[in-house]
């Protein structure tokens, strides 16, 4: 009986694991993505940076996490966070162009911190940096809804993840941020 026991527990383990330590033949810091005014964000300048993405979007019912997503920007980007708002069209709740979005942050949220241009998060057409996320954590890296975000710390690798309902002041994210700060 503790044999078996011991035998679906270890199966368990191996079959539901969500991520995984990854090979990573590249690191964030090799990536860069599109700003929401088209200019290129090099990932390179970001490293020694501990990096929070997050997959956003305009018409979603955590859109209100932008205010926190900014608190936690102004509190910690002078101990080396990074914020990266990724405005995404995956689940079809964002804007129709990146001017509208841009608007729609500076306007309601005040925000600062660097925000892509509408980017896909998931499906056929995903951005190399989610592809690569999901390569190397697992099943958790990929965004199941907005709001997802991705914790990567100063080596460029996946520090963690958090699925969209844990607020970025929860402090699950405070005091992993602050650990690897």
């Amino acid at each position: 009986m503790k044999k078996t026991l011991l035998i679906i527990l270890t199966l368990s383990i191996f079959f539901f694991n969500n991520s995984r330590a990854g090979d990573y033949k590249k690191v964030f810091f090799d990536f860069n993505i599109e700003s929401i005014s088209g200019e290129t964000i090099n990932f390179e300048k970001y490293k020694d940076k501990v990096i929070l993405i997050v997959n956003t979007a305009s018409y979603c019912g955590f859109t209100k996490q932008y205010e926190e997503l900014q608190e936690l920007w102004d509190k910690y980007k002078s101990k080396g966070l990074i914020v990266l708002g990724v405005p995404s069209n995956s689940f079809n709740q964002e804007k129709k162009d990146n001017k509208e979005v841009k608007k729609f942050c500076e306007v309601n949220f005040n925000i600062t911190f660097p925000l892509s241009s509408i980017t896909e998060v998931k499906g056929e057409n995903v951005h190399e940096l989610f592809k690569w996320a999901a390569e190397n954590h697992g099943k958790s890296a990929i965004p199941k809804w907005n709001f997802h975000k991705i914790l990567i710390n100063k080596q460029g690798k996946i520090e963690d993840t958090y699925a969209s309902f844990t607020k970025p002041m929860s402090k699950k994210i405070i005091n992993k941020i602050e650990s690897i700060l």
